[in-house]
């Protein structure tokens, strides 16, 4: 060994504290608690990187409520820790920054109260083959520009407006099915759809609008 290696003395990446002169030669950290608090950091990292990511194809007017759960694979609402949550319970949701950096489940969803005036109008099977049916194309083209995104599955559209739609609305035109919800509903929240605004539309009757499209 030289008399430059012997002389150099490797530190731990957390604490900067000597390594053992035993450590092997790939060593990092000093210690089992180092090594661990490194990796905790880590994740704290990642989880904000997440977070920050998300927010920004997330509308203000939703990020800035506490209305937010995590869900399962069955879709199920859950709180930040696993549970279930409940949409009739709002100590069950979180913030938006708790609820994206959190790990139970399967992703992000907003629970639709009557009091924030928030109402997502719902278009099942409205997207084939990454292209929008046509009967979709011309609700969306009918109602305001607003901020919109893919459903869980890739097959359907969430439209997002500032209005209400007493107990929800569930409106048939022979085959087709259009939900419109604001109240006692959780909504999972995908991936923004490109072009459209990251704010939230005006639509007082989205019922009867949509009612007279189909």
């Amino acid at each position: 060994m030289s008399y430059v290696a012997a002389s150099r003395v490797a530190r731990c990446e957390r604490c900067a504290g000597p390594l053992s002169i035993t450590a092997r030669a790939d060593a990092r950290y000093c210690s089992a608690a180092c090594r661990q608090a490194a990796y905790r950091e880590r994740c704290r990292v990642e989880r904000e990187r997440v977070t920050t990511e998300q927010a920004a194809r997330v509308p203000a007017e939703l990020t800035s409520r506490a209305r937010w759960v995590r869900y399962s694979s069955r879709k199920v609402p859950l709180r930040t820790d696993g549970r279930f949550a409940s949409v009739d319970d709002p100590s069950s949701w979180s913030d938006f920054a708790a609820a994206a950096g959190a790990s139970a489940g399967e992703g992000i969803g907003f629970v639709l109260t009557a009091g924030d005036g928030i109402v997502v109008v719902d278009l099942d099977h409205a997207v084939e083959d990454g292209r929008v049916l046509p009967w979709a194309q011309r609700i969306v083209e009918a109602l305001p520009t607003t901020y919109m995104e893919r459903g869980r599955s890739g097959g359907g559209l969430h439209l997002w407006f500032r209005g209400a739609v007493p107990h929800g609305r569930r409106i048939r035109a022979g085959e087709l099915a259009v939900e419109i919800y604001s109240d006692r509903r959780y909504m999972i929240v995908g991936e923004r759809v490109p072009g459209t605004p990251l704010e939230l539309a005006e639509l007082p009757d989205a019922a009867g609008l949509i009612a007279s499209i189909l």
